[in-house]
């Protein structure tokens, strides 16, 4: 099931401080983190979907690039971001 233009709306507001503000890294990475969630439970039922496995792969590498950009650039935003997010130890 895709996100909603709401479930959109607030993650955006909640980590790219705007609403509109959709080409933010943080924002980009935590609107990834949840597509890589929702595909992970269909996963769970569906354990021969290989097709949506893939995709699932092609989400970790982008949000891998997306992080490894921000970390560069931004080391607190960086830190900041796993921390709400919960995607590091």
């Amino acid at each position: 099931m895709p996100l909603t233009k709401e479930k959109k709306a607030t993650i955006f507001a909640n980590f790219a401080g705007a609403e509109t503000n959709t080409g933010s890294i943080e924002g980009q990475i935590a609107l990834i983190t949840e597509r890589m969630a929702q595909i992970s439970a269909h996963l769970q039922q569906n354990k021969k979907d290989f097709s949506t496995h893939r995709g699932l792969m092609q989400l970790v590498g982008r949000r891998r690039r997306l992080l490894n950009y921000l970390q560069k650039h931004n080391l607190q935003g960086y830190r900041s971001l796993i921390e709400k997010l919960g995607i590091r130890k």
